[in-house]
């Protein structure tokens, strides 16, 4: 079940948590739609610092990472005879970056199963809006034996990170593109 924290603070547009980025002029608009020049989530040229979630409301901020992602971000791979699609680690990081840059994410626990086989990470993904701040978590669980790029931990980390950001709404409509 995802906890939700809500806490009410003064309205300021100068308020940037510690890590944010910061701006002293706006730049153009960025949108979920990839470039071909710049192959990220926002046309601007790299060293464009975005600023669409400095200094704006929760609500601002929740109704970007509500949007849809496109396809061309969306990965598939095949586990236990099903597809699954799902979106990269890096790439949820660089939507947060963009749409909410003073969002934090932290591990909150890391626990392997009794008899070795599985290792649980609990995740932490905060946002931090102009009016309120609001958190939520979730885990992901790998088996330390599984092949591929990466230890466990580092898995089942990336797992538990996405599972919380689809709590604050990105993505989420992968888990229910059956149900449409």
């Amino acid at each position: 079940m995802a906890n939700l924290v809500l806490r009410l603070k003064a309205a300021t547009s100068s308020t940037l948590r510690s890590g944010a980025a910061a701006a002293t002029t706006l730049s153009r608009p960025c949108s979920f739609e990839l470039s071909k020049r710049t192959r990220g989530f926002c046309s601007e040229p790299e060293n464009d610092v975005p600023t669409s979630g400095i200094g704006r409301p929760l609500a601002k901020i929740l109704k970007e990472l509500n949007k849809k992602v496109p396809d061309s971000a969306i990965k598939t791979r095949v586990e236990d005879g099903f597809a699954m699609k799902y979106i990269p680690w890096h790439t949820v990081n660089r939507i947060m970056n963009l749409h909410a840059p003073e969002w934090s994410g932290e591990v909150r626990s890391v626990t392997y199963s009794p008899d070795g086989n599985t290792v649980t990470v609990a995740y932490r993904v905060t946002l931090y809006g102009t009016d309120a701040e609001i958190y939520r978590e979730s885990t992901g669980t790998t088996s330390v034996n599984e092949k591929g790029y990466g230890d466990a931990v580092q898995k089942a980390e990336a797992m538990a990170f996405r599972r919380a950001c689809a709590r604050l709404g990105l993505g989420l409509h992968l888990y229910h593109e059956d149900a449409l």
